[in-house]
């Protein structure tokens, strides 16, 4: 009698499991919601978001200086000055305005 061998299909459907389980864990390692491109993402969106503060930090420190200065405490004159002449387009007798 002969004997025949039949083709080892345990094998083949547990290398297909595998190999498709490891194709979906890299894919999500790569392009999923926690992945390196997302990362990459949030990275240079985080660059960004850090020079947009610096720059509002620096808005922010000029205001309190210009506030600080036309406050009750401490009072510029020239920038009172300045503010009458550009806010309420204010002029003084001795001046021409040429446009």
């Amino acid at each position: 009698m002969t004997t025949r061998k039949r083709p080892a299909f345990g094998g083949l459907i547990y290398f297909s499991i595998a190999l498709s389980l490891g194709l979906y864990f890299t894919f999500a390692a790569v392009q999923g919601d926690y992945g390196l491109l997302r990362r990459a993402e949030v990275m240079a969106q985080k660059d960004e978001l850090s020079a947009r503060l610096d720059e509002l930090n620096v808005e922010v420190a000029r205001m309190e200086n210009l506030t600080h200065r036309l406050s009750d405490d401490y009072l510029d004159l020239d920038l009172l000055d300045e503010q009458a002449r550009d806010v309420l387009g204010m002029l003084r007798s001795d001046e021409i305005v040429i446009r």
